[in-house]
C-alpha cells in the first residue's frame, strides 16, 4: 500500500470517529450561536446608536472567534495521540501496513478539516443572512479576510495541540497544558506586554515585534487593520503600524506567521511521534 492510500485509510477511520463524536455538529452549533448573537443583537443596536450594522457584527464576531478558535483546536487535538495510545487503537492500526507518518498526516488533515469546514460554512452564511434577511451591505472583503486569518490560526493551534498530545502521555496533564497554552495566547500575553511597556519605554517597533510573536495577536492586528486602517486606538504604536507596515503587510504577517509557527510545531510533533514508543 502506497503512502497516499495509507493516509486515505487513516483519514477515513478518523473521520468516522469525528462524525461519531458529533464534533462537526458541535462546531457548527457554536459558530451558529455566536453568529446569531452578534447579528441579532448587533444589527438591532446599530439602528439605535448609529453604527454600520453588518460590518460591526462581523468585526465583533471575528474577534470573538480569535479567542474561541484556539481553544477549539487545542481541545480537538490535545488528546488525540495519547488517547489512541491508551486505548490500544494506535498499536492495533500500526500493526497493519500503515506507517506512523501516514497515521499522523491523516489524523492531522481530518482534525484540521473538522475545524475549518464549519467555519467556512458559518461565515458566508452569516453574510447571506445579513444581506437577505436584514438588507445589510455585507463587507465581503472583510469577511474573506476574516476567514483566511481564522483558518491560519486554526492550523497553528491544531499543530500545537498535536505536539502537546504527542509529548504528554497523560491525558489529564495534556488537557491542562492545552488550556494553559490557550490562556497564554489569548489573555496572559496581553497582560505581560502591558507590564513590559509600563516598566520600560519601548519604541513602537519593539512593541509590535513582541506582540506579533503571539499568533493570536498577529491575527488580531490583521483584522483590526482592515476595519480601522489608521489604527488610532493604539496610539504611537498604531501610527507606526499604519504608516510603516500598512494593512496589507499586517494581513501577510497575520496569516504567514501562524502558518509558519504551526508548521514548525507539526514537524516537531511528527518527529517526536516517529521516535517515541507506542506503549
Amino acid at each position: 500500500m502506497n503512502a497516499r492510500a495509507e493516509v486515505l485509510v487513516v483519514a477515513r477511520l478518523d473521520l468516522a470517529e469525528v462524525l461519531r463524536s458529533r464534533w462537526l455538529i458541535f462546531c457548527l452549533v457554536v459558530h451558529g450561536v455566536l453568529a446569531a448573537t452578534f447579528v441579532l443583537v448587533g444589527l438591532r443596536e446599530s439602528g439605535v446608536i448609529g453604527f454600520t450594522g453588518m460590518g460591526r457584527a462581523l468585526m465583533s464576531w471575528s474577534h470573538a472567534l480569535l479567542f474561541l478558535l484556539p481553544l477549539l483546536a487545542l481541545t480537538a487535538t490535545g488528546q488525540v495521540v495519547n488517547s489512541a495510545r491508551d486505548d490500544g487503537s494506535l498499536e492495533l492500526l500500526l500493526s497493519n501496513p500503515v506507517s506512523r507518518t501516514a497515521w499522523f498526516v491523516g489524523t492531522s488533515l481530518v482534525r484540521t478539516g473538522a475545524l475549518v469546514v464549519p467555519l467556512f460554512v458559518a461565515m458566508p452564511l452569516l453574510g447571506l443572512v445579513g444581506s437577505l434577511a436584514f438588507g445589510q451591505d455585507v463587507p465581503w472583503g472583510f469577511l474573506a479576510r476574516g476567514m483566511v486569518v481564522s483558518a491560519a490560526l486554526l492550523v497553528c493551534f491544531v499543530a500545537i495541540g498535536l505536539a502537546v498530545s504527542t509529548l504528554v502521555r497523560n491525558q489529564a496533564k495534556a488537557l491542562m497544558l492545552a488550556v494553559l497554552i490557550w490562556a497564554l495566547g489569548v489573555a496572559l500575553i496581553d497582560f505581560g506586554l502591558v507590564g513590559v511597556m509600563l516598566q520600560w519605554d519601548l519604541p513602537p517597533s519593539a512593541v509590535f515585534a513582541l506582540a506579533v510573536l503571539n499568533p493570536v495577536q498577529s491575527a488580531r492586528l490583521a483584522l483590526l487593520s482592515a476595519a480601522q486602517p489608521e489604527l488610532s486606538t493604539f496610539g504611537p504604536v498604531g501610527f507606526f503600524l499604519a504608516n510603516r507596515i500598512g494593512p496589507s503587510w499586517l494581513l501577510v504577517i497575520g496569516v504567514v506567521w501562524p502558518l509558519l509557527l504551526g508548521a514548525a510545531a507539526w514537524v516537531f510533533a511528527l518527529r517526536s511521534f516517529r521516535r517515541r514508543d507506542l506503549l
